[in-house]
């Protein structure tokens, strides 16, 4: 898969796109090995996935100038990049480590294709399990009166390690609309599906007071509006009265590190488009 690329795009919907593009690769005789396209009658926009190859060469750029041409006749945004290409993320975290240590491991053993160069916490909890996995670690408490000068460490860290996305995992700090803008549409957090009806601490100790009979977890890109932002996956599971609130906690963290993966990965593969307030997962 060397020579095997993305293309994704977005544009206005209009007729003529997918005519247009799959033209360009049948005229220069590159194979169309994966194709998904969708038309949103709300927003009136269109998005593709277009997985090809193999190419002639490692790189694409004789395709370039027929998408810089379609581009412009669309008003088109589109991508083309190599399916080896992993992003570099970003993980940040507190002192639940989960998550953490499910993308650790699933990034180690080939799962998940991203690379981590780096993680983040306001807490050291988690300094040693970083070093086990040979990846650095740093740690930038945060109060009040700090925010503003750690969150510009963070933006620094983005740009030394040429960070494309950021996952929050379990990272438990409100983030600034000014990181929310510098990475949007980069950044991923999770948290439990309770929301808003079991909001603050413990709100696996809440829905079992309550008798909740599902529990689940949501994926979303992080905006300014806390907790907000555009979803990109949710599941549940289903309990009963026999779970102690460890079990409950215990069975919610699981469907966390599977959310939370199966976003992380779907954005890896170029999977993900946001559209508005909503996404488009291909």
């Amino acid at each position: 898969m060397a020579n095997d690329h993305f293309l994704t795009l977005s544009c206005p919907d209009k007729p003529g796109i997918v005519h247009a593009v799959t033209g360009v690769f049948a005229g220069e005789k590159v194979n169309i090995i994966d194709l998904q396209q969708f038309s949103d009658p709300v927003t009136e926009k269109f998005f593709m996935r277009v997985h090809f190859g193999p190419t002639p060469t490692e790189s694409p750029e004789f395709l370039r100038p027929h998408f810089e041409k379609l581009a412009g006749e669309y008003d088109m945004t589109y991508d083309i990049r190599p399916v080896a290409q992993k992003p570099k993320v970003l993980i940040m975290v507190s002192k639940i480590g989960h998550c953490l240590n499910d993308l650790l491991f699933r990034a180690k053993t080939g799962q998940l294709p991203i690379e981590i160069p780096l993680i983040v916490s306001n807490h050291p909890d988690f300094a040693p399990l970083a070093a086990s996995y040979g990846i650095e670690f740093r740690h930038l408490p945060v109060t009040k009166d700090t925010k503003a000068a750690q969150e510009g460490q963070i933006l620094e860290l983005i740009k030394e390690h040429n960070v494309e996305l950021v996952v929050l995992a379990r990272y438990m700090q409100v983030l600034s609309p000014t990181l929310c803008e510098a990475m949007s549409g980069k950044i991923i957090n999770i948290h439990h599906s309770f929301l808003p009806s079991f909001k603050g601490a413990k709100p696996y100790h809440q829905a079992y007071d309550r008798g909740v009979k599902i529990i689940g977890a949501t994926a979303h890109f992080v905006t300014a509006d806390l907790d907000e932002g555009p979803i990109i996956e949710q599941r549940v599971a289903r309990v009963d009265h026999s779970l102690s609130p460890k079990a409950l906690v215990d069975e919610g963290s699981n469907v966390e590190s599977q959310v939370l993966a199966a976003a992380v990965k779907w954005y890896a593969e170029r999977r993900v488009f946001l559209n508005g307030t909503r996404t488009v997962v291909f």
